[in-house]
């Protein structure tokens, strides 16, 4: 980790005033965003009144079934009608490197030092890590051009799905670009010249001091939650506490001046976050190496209705590695009237699906002009490139 060549931006400046802007071939127009500088984390003031109106009703395709179907759906929201002045979706040597020759803004929700620091420095090497109070922060400052990329956590693999940000996806216009896989390797930290012993109580998120259970009950002090790992970090360094602990990363222990008492702390070694890239426009697919699809549709009720979903990929021999249900945020309930027993109430859900193909496939192609058949709703959320690196 301490090889990795990228750049921490410890407190937030915007690139275009204090209002924000939205490029457009040198023009600066102002996105009449309020942005509130932080010492440490993105803030701004979030507005999504408009972002998940397609979720109500119809079909949304981007990076849909053809290319110039997903480039309008694309830019639908831009201002400005020179075609020359309209996001270009990106290819596949965009997906990490510069944008115009300078380094990649990248977003990220924590504090400096969290593992989502570490994996948007995995994602893209030479980015300049940008952290953000809050998920949806990120979602927004990719939206408003205040950075280029945004790499948020989706899945992780004890602690299961992330659904905050499944909702986000909906909600925003942005598209999945990429992924990356992350092991979270736990560490013990506290002030230098703490010992173990000394120990009284031991600070992280949640989900951290759960992963850390034997390690923990062993050690035999108090467990307190905070908001994520490397705030627990930095609290116990600001502070200067002499009784306290902090379960976090190395980086972490390297940014506050922490100690680490203990590493892999964690009771299962194969504790993998898995990580979406997130841009502004959709890459643009490929059939020639390996590629993931993500989409999300809704279905009319009835028996047999999701097997013959899930059925226009099995006929056409396309593997699907995730299947998620999210109940639908403004409609979460279809009323139906089976003409016996009067009206039936159900949950109205969406099912957020990833299979194993390129949408430049006809084969990806056909079987989502299948679905969209019968779905009442149908939305791609990225085509990109599957990450077969090593966690």
């Amino acid at each position: 980790m301490n090889s990795t060549p990228f750049t921490r931006t410890p407190s937030f400046k915007p690139r275009f005033g204090a209002e924000g802007a939205r490029r457009s071939n040198g023009n600066k127009q102002a996105s009449q965003v309020a942005v509130r500088p932080r010492p440490i984390a993105l803030a701004m003031a979030s507005d999504h009144g408009g972002g998940g109106a397609a979720a109500d009703g119809g079909i949304n395709y981007a990076p849909g079934l053809g290319l110039r179907a997903s480039l309008e759906e694309t830019t639908a929201d831009v201002a400005c009608k020179d075609s020359q002045s309209l996001p270009r979706p990106l290819s596949i040597s965009d997906v990490s490197g510069s944008v115009n020759g300078s380094r990649l803004r990248v977003a990220y929700q924590g504090l400096p030092g969290a593992y989502s620091e570490a994996a948007a420095a995995k994602a893209y090497p030479n980015c300049e890590a940008v952290p953000c109070e809050q998920f949806d922060t990120a979602f927004d400052a990719v939206e408003r051009w205040l950075v280029d990329r945004a790499v948020l956590p989706i899945e992780n693999s004890l602690g299961g799905s992330i659904h905050r940000n499944y909702d986000l996806l909906l909600r925003h216009n942005l598209h999945i670009v990429g992924e990356v896989k992350y092991a979270v390797r736990h560490c013990l930290l506290a002030n230098p010249g703490v010992k173990k012993e000394d120990l009284k109580r031991v600070l992280s998120h949640p989900q951290a001091l759960a992963q850390c259970e034997n390690t923990l009950t062993k050690l035999g002090a108090v467990r307190e939650s905070v908001d994520d790992t490397a705030g627990a970090a930095n609290f116990i360094a600001t502070h200067k506490l002499q009784d306290a602990g902090a379960v976090a990363s190395s980086l972490a222990a390297e940014i506050y001046g922490l100690d680490i008492l203990a590493r892999d702390i964690q009771d299962d070694s194969d504790n993998i976050t898995r990580f979406l890239m997130l841009a502004r426009e959709p890459i643009i697919p490929v059939i020639d190496r390996p590629f993931k699809t993500s989409i999300v549709f809704s279905l009319e009720e009835g028996p047999g209705v999701l097997f013959k979903a899930l059925a226009v990929f099995a006929l056409r021999d396309i593997n699907l590695t995730k299947i998620e249900s999210r109940p639908r945020k403004n409609k979460p309930l279809r009323i139906t009237d089976d003409g016996s027993n009067g009206p039936l109430k159900y949950f109205d859900y969406l099912f957020y699906v990833d299979f194993e193909a390129s949408m430049a496939s006809h084969n990806a192609q056909n079987a989502l002009r299948h679905l969209k058949e019968f779905a009442t709703f149908l939305k791609v959320l990225g085509s990109y490139p599957r990450d077969m690196s090593e966690a």
